[in-house]
């Protein structure tokens, strides 16, 4: 199986934070090659999937299968996937044939608390503590290119209810990889105490028919095993807490 243009990122894979000056995020018409190639993988372990976990939907989502990073700029090529194609790649080893982008945004309140959320049993990461986040989907693609900024918006507006054209955005987006995952994070600072915004979070949470997540959770310190948090958290938490100005 190729693996394309993967490990030619440019970004070291230590997760570490570089400075992206200009993304250009495109989405071709062309299947994934995932899709065409390990389509009978694909479709066994999706019904082990929603075997143990009936509640996921198999909805088209945005896979990459090349990205490339120089210089502060970014480009990739993304493909329309199924949900069901993610969840067979994450599950094997070295995670040849495609890449995760998504984007992070990073809740940050007035007393300087981050605030992320832990995922609803129900969701593909039950009990993970991360920021409101989720995969590209259609939605997310605009004239053929991934919006990875109304991303951002949305998920945190589905998850948490917080609108981020309320807070101060950092004008500085950044790009973390690790793993064949690539983050893309801006930092949104509300004016609401941390205590303020986990009660609107879980306010929210509590009046959805269906929520995404159990509770909203104040970071107040870079330690890693503090709680359940996904791999994409750590490095973030480290630049936050301990190398950020």
């Amino acid at each position: 199986m190729s693996e394309d243009l993967i490990d030619d990122v440019g970004l070291p894979a230590d997760g570490s934070l570089h400075v992206v000056h200009s993304l250009d995020l495109l989405v071709s018409s062309e299947p994934h090659p995932l899709d065409l190639l390990a389509a009978e993988a694909v479709a066994e372990n999706w019904q082990r999937e929603i075997a143990a976990n009936p509640a996921l939907f198999n909805g088209r989502t945005i896979l990459q299968r090349q990205i490339r990073y120089s210089d502060g700029h970014l480009t990739a090529e993304g493909h329309v996937s199924r949900f069901a194609t993610f969840l067979w790649w994450r599950r094997q080893a070295g995670l040849a044939g495609a890449c995760h982008l998504f984007g992070y945004p990073v809740i940050v309140s007035s007393d300087g608390a981050l605030i992320a959320v832990e995922m609803a049993p129900h969701t593909a990461n039950p009990g993970q503590v991360y920021f409101a986040a989720g995969s590209l989907d259609l939605s997310d693609v605009v004239d053929g290119r991934c919006d990875i900024e109304g991303n951002m918006r949305r998920e945190v507006m589905e998850e948490t209810g917080l609108d981020l054209g309320a807070a101060r955005a950092d004008p500085v987006l950044y790009a973390s990889y690790r793993s064949r995952r690539l983050t893309l994070l801006r930092v949104f600072e509300f004016s609401e105490t941390a205590d303020d915004l986990v009660a609107r979070i879980d306010t929210f949470a509590r009046d959805c028919a269906e929520p995404e997540i159990s509770r909203a959770v104040a970071i107040r310190s870079g330690d890693p095993g503090a709680h359940r948090y996904g791999l994409a958290m750590l490095p973030i938490l480290a630049w936050y807490f301990r190398d950020r100005g």
